[in-house]
């Protein structure tokens, strides 16, 4: 079904050394709960618990012993979060922030640069970017192999980006080797998704896009959500072109169905102000 569950086995390999540690041979309620309640955000506590919650179900099927925490030990759940669309002066303090990264000297700050920036620039899902190998760059595109919904498809490239792409790959070769992966650590091995968000992290709450641990902020998956606002922004306001962009823009994103696509699409003032001056317009003529 395209779901590949990678921060729910990120969180149960947690609670089961904490389970273990204890010395719990099964899931238990109390050590579920007081390892959930330690998460910064009630948000965060809750999304932990149901992780938990939904492996005991499936386990206790086999074997009884196994506790099934109850629901909304933390309240009900959190509204669907709303996305952080970034203005164009917070992109380039994030890229600057990425290009401070030590070793100052080493191939690390350019890596996160590129990396953020081509997350911008195409609305790659940061799984797909950091399953890019180096002979998916072609000319003028990438070959995305492994989509969410194991869809390959052909993304575009501008001018620009290729270039930042050239940039990187003439500094990646002293380091990767024989490696395929586009993005490499300072050891020449894959870049892994758990040390990039904790990177992200570091550098969104230095540059004062986001407060402590726990509080609200820009994730990595709204640069995502920012590229689909930017592109609709950038679309020219009437009805025939708009049908074709949104068809487009879906397909560029690699969704499923184009419902899919909606989701990305969130108010902006720009965006508000085309609809009014739409409306205006179609008044207008409607009077005359």
């Amino acid at each position: 079904m395209g779901f590949q569950f990678r921060v729910p086995a990120m969180l149960l390999r947690a609670f089961a050394r904490r389970a273990e540690a204890l010395g719990d041979r099964h899931v238990r309620t109390q050590t579920a709960i007081r390892w959930a309640a330690e998460a910064p955000s009630p948000g965060q506590r809750a999304y932990r618990l149901a992780a938990v919650r939904r492996f005991a179900r499936h386990a206790a099927a086999e074997d009884p012993c196994h506790e099934i925490p109850p629901a909304r030990v933390f309240g009900p759940a959190p509204p669907r979060r709303l996305p952080h669309i970034f203005a164009q002066e917070e992109i380039q303090r994030l890229l600057a922030a990425a290009s401070a990264l030590s070793p100052t000297d080493s191939l690390r700050p350019l890596t996160y640069v590129t990396l953020f920036a081509l997350l911008t620039a195409t609305g790659l899902r940061i799984s797909e970017a950091l399953a890019l190998r180096v002979d998916d760059i072609t000319p003028c595109a990438l070959w995305i192999r492994h989509t969410k919904f194991k869809k390959s498809r052909l993304v575009p490239l501008h001018d620009s980006a290729r270039r930042g792409l050239d940039r990187y790959l003439a500094r990646r070769k002293r380091v990767a080797g024989s490696e395929s992966a586009l993005f490499v650590t300072l050891r020449g091995t894959p870049l892994r998704y758990r040390t990039v968000i904790g990177t992200f992290l570091t550098l969104v709450r230095s540059t004062g896009l986001r407060r402590v641990p726990g509080s609200p902020g820009p994730r990595i998956h709204d640069l995502r959500h920012t590229f689909a606002v930017r592109s609709l922004e950038a679309c020219a306001c009437n009805t025939g072109t708009v049908a074709h962009h949104m068809l487009a823009l879906s397909t560029y994103l690699g969704h499923a169905h184009i419902e899919d696509t909606y989701r990305y699409l969130h108010a902006t003032p720009q965006l508000l102000r085309d609809i009014t001056d739409a409306s205006e317009a179609l008044a207008q003529g409607a009077a005359s």
